[in-house]
């Protein structure tokens, strides 16, 4: 006889500290303030599906900073992309599933960058993509699981493919861990419309769409900062492609985790691939 697995999913209620940035006509970027702490950054290896890139773990300190508490919209782009050209043009309608309220897909790195160079100049205050280590560490607030509500998860909580997938004859499952099977959307939803954020008060770090950050790209962590500032590198291979956090609606459960790692080349772009903006918290609040 079957069972139904069984698992927890933590819910807990929080109070985040936030600011509001007017990007005009009535568009609004909320921006929650992240605290200053340390935490062990990586996979442990015991972690289910877990790889070597998300090693060695090690700790990291972070400097308090305000992160976008969802995934910068459709509407928000396309106002953005309306302000004075910094380095480069932006195409205002970039993404394959349109809603104003869904999260903008579709862009490059450098059109990322860009956005935040827009949005800076406008705001009068540093706006960028975050670093890795700020990153993983604002997805995880403070939890050693492999997501941020639990140790796995499930299509009723966030956006990704939660049914099998096979490709050049392997199946990739659509649950994790001890978890069920669930749905595939096939496509991009509301921002915050799983209603699950977690303890700093951020909604889709699971799934959705992919979100660039500021690093290149390193196939582990030997030699990795450990003040929460970007890894980068120049003119050798890790130099060719740049980090991508959080999976996304196309993407599997493992892929999901708050320690998985993704990449691409700077100028590539796909109908997952969103941002999430941060900015200084001592210029703001």
């Amino acid at each position: 006889m079957s069972t139904t697995p069984q698992f927890t999913i933590n819910r807990e209620t929080h109070q985040a500290q936030y600011f509001r940035e007017d990007l005009g006509d009535g568009i609004k970027l909320n921006m929650i303030l992240i605290p200053n702490g340390r935490f062990i950054m990586g996979a442990p290896v015991h972690e289910e599906q877990s790889l070597d890139r998300e090693r060695p773990q090690h700790q990291v300190t972070i400097s308090s900073f305000l992160m976008g508490q969802y995934p910068i919209t459709q509407a928000q782009w396309r106002q953005v992309a309306s302000f004075p050209q910094v380095s480069r043009e932006l195409n205002p309608d970039p993404s394959r599933f349109k809603g104003d309220d869904r999260p903008v897909e579709c862009i490059t790195w450098y059109d990322a960058v860009e956005f935040c160079a827009r949005l800076s100049q406008r705001a009068n205050r540093p706006y960028r993509l975050p670093t890795e280590a700020e990153w993983e560490y604002a997805c995880r607030a403070g939890t050693t699981t492999p997501f941020h509500f639990g140790e796995t998860i499930s299509t009723d909580l966030a956006n990704y493919q939660g049914t099998d997938w096979e490709y050049e004859g392997k199946t990739y499952p659509g649950n994790y861990g001890r978890g069920s099977k669930g749905i595939y959307r096939e496509e991009t939803t509301l921002v915050g419309s799983f209603k699950v954020a977690n303890r700093f008060g951020l909604y889709d770090m699971h799934g959705n769409v992919l979100e660039w950050c500021e690093d290149t790209w390193h196939e582990n962590y030997d030699g990795a900062p450990t003040d929460g500032k970007a890894w980068t590198a120049k003119n050798d291979e890790n130099s060719l492609y740049r980090v991508l956090r959080g999976g996304s609606w196309d993407g599997i459960p493992n892929a999901c985790r708050s320690a998985c790692r993704g990449r691409n080349v700077p100028d590539g772009y796909d109908y997952d691939v969103g941002l999430r903006v941060v900015c200084s918290a001592s210029r703001t609040l």
